[in-house]
């Protein structure tokens, strides 16, 4: 193993919900690392907004795509249309998701059919579409993102909580089925970061107290602490890993 193995140079990234929080910093950090990244999201406006800023902080503005990934159509043919422009990619990043909060009995319908589609669904919809023009080429790298509620439950949140738990047992699956392809297929699974989509837990003072209480590390993470874990799994230096779970959570999931 050389350090070359961690290249990642001309590798073309599609990560999905990329134009803002947690996915525009993956985007980011693979732009930084020499990826070619294609930045996704519904709305086109935001997507050529974080395009530009990756832009300004790497000097080179990487692609942009915009489809919805919770209909199976519409991630079919963006990834048809993807595909002609600038070939299969590399290494996808299955990032999209939300979150909706209530106690479990007065969950909305609607709130859980909106999180398994976008949280899970959409990995299957977007990684069946790629893979398949990985699996002709012979190679490429899936990775899934996950959650530490991908294993530990947190009350009002038992839905979130179910996606990533089956986006972990998705990212088994699909390796058993796609590592004769030369594809792996893994999961990060980010403990506490201040993301936009949780902004309000960090603003909330009990809260925050029990994160900095319920973690080792005694903090929330930072985005750059997630993009070395990203580089190995989207590099040769992971070409035997597959089917895994990696938690990068300050030690949230080593404790009781």
């Amino acid at each position: 193993m050389t350090p070359g193995a961690f290249d990642i140079t001309g590798r073309l990234a599609l990560v999905t919900g990329s134009s803002r929080g947690l996915g525009y910093a993956l985007a980011t950090g693979l732009a930084q690392s020499g990826a070619r990244v294609v930045v996704h999201g519904r709305d086109a406006e935001a997507v050529a907004k974080a395009a530009d800023g990756i832009g300004d902080a790497t000097g080179t503005v990487p692609a942009t795509t915009t489809f919805d990934v919770t209909d199976a159509d519409a991630a079919a043919e963006g990834i048809a249309a993807l595909v002609a422009e600038h070939g299969v990619p590399d290494i996808l990043v299955n990032n999209a998701g939300i979150q909706r909060r209530a106690p479990f009995n007065d969950f909305d319908p609607a709130d859980w059919d909106a999180i398994v589609t976008t949280n899970l669904s959409s990995v299957f919809y977007v990684s069946r579409q790629v893979t398949r023009r990985m699996a002709e080429r012979g190679s490429g790298k899936v990775i899934n993102i996950g959650s530490v509620q991908s294993m530990l439950a947190r009350q009002t949140i038992a839905p979130y909580s179910a996606t990533k738990g089956g986006v972990v047992m998705l990212t088994k699956g699909m390796a058993a089925d796609l590592a004769r392809f030369n594809i792996q297929v893994n999961a990060i699974s980010p403990g506490y970061f201040a993301t936009e989509m949780n902004r309000a837990l960090v603003e909330d003072e009990a809260f925050n107290t029990w994160v900095i209480n319920r973690t080792p590390a005694q903090r929330w993470g930072k985005f750059e602490e997630l993009i070395g874990t990203l580089i190995y799994l989207a590099s040769d230096a992971s070409t035997f890993v597959s089917g895994q779970n990696i938690f990068v959570d300050g030690g949230m999931t080593s404790v009781v």
